[in-house]
């Protein structure tokens, strides 16, 4: 279906532009979302007499998305998630998951507007873009841990996907022969090292 573009479209045009797309994507998405119109003579009119309302609009959301990407712009957010020693999440962070925690903090994004493939499956830090508006774009950071300490770790620049890498020094100590007995210790019944005498059989 060829449409006329009501505003930029990031990798589909600029306002204006009569582009061709999927019938799906068009009914869908830009014709019920007021970002298209069906190219026919008489949009092509209608579109030409709003232009400087259309531009005017679009400039103020954009001077709005600029507001917001001063103060959203290179912030981190922190997930505590479950998860195996190996880094692997028991589940996943989506884009939903992200709009939640920007919510939670003041900033309202749709779930469209966060550019995430594939879900977040493993601890770590994750670059997020956040398109704020056709030509705003921000990066959040989504730090995913077990637990906002280990998050401050990850913060600081470790790794935190294995058990030695988790617990350090402790892991070792605690998996010591010598912390769970003592290998000097002696049998009760054996203090000068000879063995016990055998019980004498009376009935024999």
């Amino acid at each position: 279906m060829d449409v006329i573009l009501l505003e930029r479209i990031a990798r589909l045009g600029q306002m204006g532009d009569v582009v061709k797309v999927k019938d799906g994507y068009a009914r869908n998405f830009l014709l019920p979302k007021g970002k298209a119109l069906r190219a026919n003579e008489a949009n092509r009119q209608k579109f030409e007499n709003q232009r400087v309302e259309l531009e005017a609009r679009n400039l103020e959301r954009k001077q709005e998305a600029q507001s917001v990407a001063e103060k959203l712009d290179g912030k981190t957010f922190v997930m505590v998630r479950s998860a195996a020693e190996t880094g692997q999440l028991y589940g996943s962070v989506s884009a939903r998951d992200i709009v939640d925690a920007l919510a939670e903090e003041g900033f309202k994004i749709g779930r469209s507007q966060v550019e995430l493939n594939l879900p977040i499956k493993s601890i770590g830090l994750t670059n997020v873009a956040i398109a704020l508006h056709a030509e705003v774009e921000v990066t959040v950071t989504v730090n995913v841990a077990r637990s906002a300490d280990e998050a401050e770790r990850q913060a600081r620049g470790e790794t935190l996907d294995s058990a030695e890498a988790i617990y350090g020094d402790d892991i070792n100590e605690s998996a010591r022969p010598d912390a769970f007995f003592d290998p000097n210790a002696e049998f009760e019944g054996d203090e000068d090292g000879e063995e016990a005498p055998e019980a004498s059989d009376e009935n024999a």
